[in-house]
Order: C-alpha cells, then sequence, then structure tokens
C-alpha cells in the first residue's frame, strides 16, 4: 500500500516550521501512544506513521531529501538516516523516536536526567468587546475601560496563608509538583508523569488558609485600564495585553486580556477595507447642469465638484478621505456613489415643464437597432 505523504500524515504545509511539526507530533503521538491504546492496532500504526514522519521531516537533511524525491520505490530497504531507497520504521523506532530528542521530557515537563521543580499556576485569560467608531478607527485612540479580574490578595500578598504561618510541602508529590506512574510492557518500561492533583503542581499547600482569599490567594477587583487602539484596526481584530488577566493562585503569573475589536455601525459611511462608500442623493437638475455639494468626511466636511451628464451608479473618488492602512502607509479613498432622488409629487407647472422637456430631442431614449433577441444570439453565437 502506498504510504501517505508525510506533511499529510502530520498535518502540517510544506512551509511548516522545525516548530510546528513538533507541535504537531506531539499531539499526535500522544493520541495514538500504545499505552493509551491497548489492544487497538489501528492506533498503533498510526503511531508507526506519526512516528516515521517526524523522523524525517524533522531532520533538516532527510527533509531535503524527501521534498525533492517523496517516497522511493517499495523495497529498497531505507530506514532513516540511511542513504537511498524508501522509508521503513517499526513500532520499536516509534517508541524510541517517542523517548529520545526531549520529546519524553517535552510532553511531560521534566527535563531528562533530573527531577522537575514545582511550578506556579498561571491565571485564566479575559476577553472583552470594544466597540469603536470609524472616526476612532481613523485617528487611532485611547480608550479607557474597567475591568472585573482576580488579583492577588492585599491581605496575605498572595502567599494564600494567613498571617504568621506558610505554606507546608505536598504529602503526595513531597514538593515535586508531580507524581509518577510506572508501567511495564513488552518493550520496556515506562514512566508518565503527571501533575500533582492535591497541589495542582505547585509542591506546596495552604495548612492554614488566608480568611481573606480562603487560601486563594487572589481576590476579585474592579479595575481601570489604558488600551492604546492604533489607527486602522477592524473588526474581528483583537490586541493582547499582556499580564492584565486574571493573576494565578499564590502568586502565580497573570493571563492575558484580549481585547477584540467591533465596528459601531455610522450614519453615513460603509467600510470596504481601507476605503469608505458614502451614498449621495442628488436632483435631475445636479445630474444635468452640475454643481458642487458639501460632502461629510471623517474628519469633518469637504466640497464635491459634480460635473454635468452624470449618470446615477457613478463612483466618485475622494482620495485620501478613508482609513490608514493598519500598521502601514497611505489611506484609502472615500467613494461617493451617486444616487437619484426621484421627486414623488409634482406641481401642475412641474409638470408642463417635464412634458415639454420630454418632447426635445435631448431627451429622447435612442431605440437599439437590434431587437433583444438578436443581440443574445449574436453574442452566444446561436
Amino acid at each position: 500500500m502506498a504510504k501517505r505523504d508525510y506533511y499529510d500524515v502530520l498535518g502540517v504545509d510544506r512551509g511548516a516550521t522545525q516548530d510546528d511539526i513538533k507541535k504537531a507530533y506531539r499531539k499526535l503521538a500522544m493520541q495514538y501512544h500504545p499505552d493509551r491504546n491497548k489492544g487497538d492496532a489501528g492506533a498503533e500504526e498510526k503511531f508507526k506513521e506519526v512516528g516515521e514522519a517526524y523522523a524525517v521531516l524533522s531532520d533538516q537533511d532527510k527533509r531535503a531529501q524527501y521534498d525533492r524525491f517523496g517516497h522511493s520505490p517499495a523495497g529498497g530497504g531505507f530506514r532513516p538516516g540511511q542513504q537511498g531507497g524508501g522509508f521503513e520504521f517499526d513500532l520499536s523506532d516509534a517508541l524510541r523516536q517517542f523517548m529520545e530528542g526531549g520529546m519524553f521530557g517535552d510532553f511531560f515537563g521534566q527535563q531528562r536526567g533530573g527531577g522537575r521543580s514545582s511550578t506556579r499556576v498561571r491565571g485564566n485569560d479575559l476577553q472583552l468587546k470594544l466597540s469603536l467608531t470609524l472616526e476612532e478607527i481613523s485617528e487611532g485612540v485611547r480608550k479607557t475601560i474597567r475591568v472585573k479580574r482576580l488579583r492577588p490578595c492585599e491581605t496575605c500578598h498572595g502567599s494564600g496563608s494567613a498571617a504568621g504561618s506558610t505554606p507546608t510541602e505536598c504529602p503526595t508529590c513531597r514538593g515535586q509538583g508531580q507524581v509518577r506512574q510506572v508501567s511495564r510492557t513488552i518493550l520496556g518500561q515506562f514512566v508518565n508523569i503527571q501533575t500533582c492533583p492535591q497541589c495542582h503542581g505547585e509542591g506546596k499547600i495552604v495548612a492554614n488558609p488566608c480568611k481573606s482569599c480562603n487560601g486563594e490567594g487572589r481576590t476579585r477587583v474592579e479595575d481601570t485600564i489604558h488600551v492604546d487602539i492604533p489607527a486602522g484596526v477592524s473588526s474581528g481584530q483583537y490586541l493582547t495585553l499582556r499580564g492584565e488577566g486574571h493573576s494565578g493562585p499564590r502568586n502565580g503569573p497573570a493571563g492575558d486580556l484580549i481585547v477584540l475589536i467591533d465596528e459601531k455601525e455610522h450614519e453615513y459611511f460603509e467600510r470596504d477595507g481601507d476605503n469608505i462608500i458614502y451614498k449621495l442623493s442628488v436632483s435631475i437638475p445636479q445630474l444635468l447642469l452640475g454643481d458642487s455639494v458639501e460632502v461629510p468626511t471623517l474628519s469633518g466636511k469637504a466640497q464635491l465638484k459634480l460635473e454635468s451628464g452624470l449618470s446615477p451608479g457613478k463612483i466618485l473618488r475622494m482620495r485620501g478621505k478613508g482609513l490608514p492602512a493598519l500598521n502601514g502607509y497611505g489611506r484609502g479613498d472615500q467613494l461617493v456613489e451617486i444616487d437619484l432622488q426621484v421627486p414623488k409629487k409634482l406641481s401642475s407647472t412641474e409638470k408642463s415643464m417635464i412634458e415639454k422637456l420630454r418632447e426635445s430631442e435631448n431627451f429622447k431614449v435612442q431605440a437599439n437597432d437590434k431587437g433583444f433577441f438578436e443581440r443574445v444570439r449574436e453574442a452566444f453565437g446561436s
């Protein structure tokens, strides 16, 4: 059976970085590991497949050879690391790949040759939506927002312990922040290292908790934050304010504040990228004779000259009156769409004037030389 493309196996594109490849392998190797899928032959094959793909794509020379030649014909007897032939990979190779190259330590948070120190739990991220007008987006703006979040307890200064007491070593993990489970298979011994369920990786427990925060080391407060919004942002984009989310328990690092940008609906304008669109209603005399009209812009008002003989639907361009490019140079334009405003009621005098104009040669609609069906047949050659 033909082998799948290694990039497809890992679910990455051909331009993927080494970090992308490593992350993809981590996820798939953990998903299909034999210890997690006992007796599942399909998962074992998947595990071997992702191991083989990673062994090739994680090595620059092997990857370059694969990008050039792909899979060699079957029977070449090539193993990753040899020259020429096709690729072969068995379960022992896959397990070795999983254990070596730092992957084991990356999965379980342990460096080879030593234990792992306790870790502090990071606080959760916060997310809020910030509505902006097109005028604010046009120039950029500093906004002041109020955020309810968890911050270090002022009574215990984030330690979680009452005054005069200190956290004690966790009896479950003995201060390591992790527990180990050893399993034996026909392929050898495997050590599964997990975060300690009692101290959640901190290595310590609070024996005498602070009454203000109940040992959490943090309390809910409402803070004022200033956010600088660059010009040119659009709906769906976001800003990340590092460390402005919830603080972690017992002086753990704080999460981030994610500010989602939302555009308010404008009274006059519609946005099209860096351009803005304005629909200008004009009368029949203005279309025929031309005029100079005042139109709104994002920065105030401006005069726009209408040439005589304009047609409804015509687009006039006011250069540089749009929105600035985000983190770039130049501005978009303001596009003015001409919309004919037809009066719903006419006086007898106006009707008489229109009747006279209708008889004028300049107001007569020129008939087409060919009929509709003749033009269709000519256009489509039938």
